[in-house]
């Protein structure tokens, strides 16, 4: 069986779109320039679930009742990756990620 370009194309997107998706990852702890240790959190992606509120639930989550301090966040930039002829299968990819210290 041979598989036509469309569905090639269209599955190869799929694949693209779902790895994009997984970018986001889990809160990474870190040295901060004071010494004290804090995370690095990324919700990189292009989806519903990587948006600067799932980065605030991951900081809450990781800090807990003790809450938390932003030591720096980037800009929420973004550009199309991927893509195909006529740009069809493009995503736009937003980059997100800050640091934290939770409270004592």
């Amino acid at each position: 069986m041979r598989m036509n370009t469309t569905a090639l194309i269209a599955a190869a997107a799929l694949s693209a779109t779902a790895m994009l998706a997984g970018c986001a990852s889990g809160p990474t702890m870190t040295y901060l320039p004071s010494g004290d240790t804090g995370f690095a959190i990324n919700c990189s992606g292009g989806d519903a679930a990587t948006s600067w509120a799932a980065c605030y639930k991951q900081a809450g989550e990781v800090c807990g009742a003790y809450g938390y301090d932003v030591i720096s966040k980037d800009a929420d930039n973004g550009a199309t990756a991927g893509g195909s002829v006529g740009g069809i299968f493009g995503a736009n990819i937003k980059n997100r990620s800050m640091v934290i210290r939770c409270k004592q």
